[in-house]
């Protein structure tokens, strides 16, 4: 069985997790592969895909976004994992009493629900580093309000990725991937 990991990273946190989620289902006997979204080139391929991007002020990034629209007829037939990485620091709750996962859900990951049907759709803890050079337009014209002491108490910097958490999801994946695969063979 092969299984495609992409996704899509900014600072690399992202990536990661698509890693550490790789590196978990390979030991299961799956041929997986790692790739940022934008260097796929076939996805025909591959019988399932777990695909990961970093959410940024309630959006995924538009790269795994494009992916997924892009492959939607391929990916609506196939089992689909959706993750996302983006809410930092240890609070499980934040400032207006939200919970930090749900209020980080990406918008996107309701289009598709009806459109691939993922099997789930997690979000993990992501990491920041306030010095990391900015990308993007919206990173550097926020880069000045980055450095004020009142925004980096706001935004705590670290890396927050719970690895335990994001093992037992894809643990979880490979259980559910043996499932498919028994069920999927043909006797002898």
């Amino acid at each position: 069985m092969r299984i495609l990991v992409a996704y899509a990273s900014r600072h690399g946190a992202t990536k990661g997790i698509a890693d550490r989620i790789a590196q978990t289902l390979k030991p299961r006997g799956y041929e997986v592969a790692l790739e940022p979204v934008d260097q796929v080139s076939d996805v025909v391929v591959y019988d399932a895909f777990i695909v990961g991007g970093a959410a940024y002020a309630g959006h995924w990034l538009k790269e795994a976004t494009g992916f997924v629209r892009k492959h939607r007829e391929v990916l609506a037939n196939r089992p689909v994992w959706l993750f996302s990485s983006g809410p930092i620091g240890t609070d499980l709750v934040d400032a207006k009493g939200r919970d930090v996962f749900e209020a980080a859900r990406p918008a996107e990951f309701a289009e598709f629900a009806g459109t691939i049907h993922p099997r789930d759709a997690a979000i993990f803890f992501g990491a920041f580093d306030p010095d990391a050079k900015p990308i993007g337009l919206m990173e550097r014209i926020g880069a000045p309000f980055m450095r004020m002491p009142s925004v980096r108490e706001a935004m705590p910097a670290g890396d927050f990725r719970d690895w335990p958490q994001i093992e037992a999801w894809a643990e979880g994946i490979a259980l559910e991937l043996e499932v498919i695969r028994s069920s999927t063979a043909t006797p002898v």
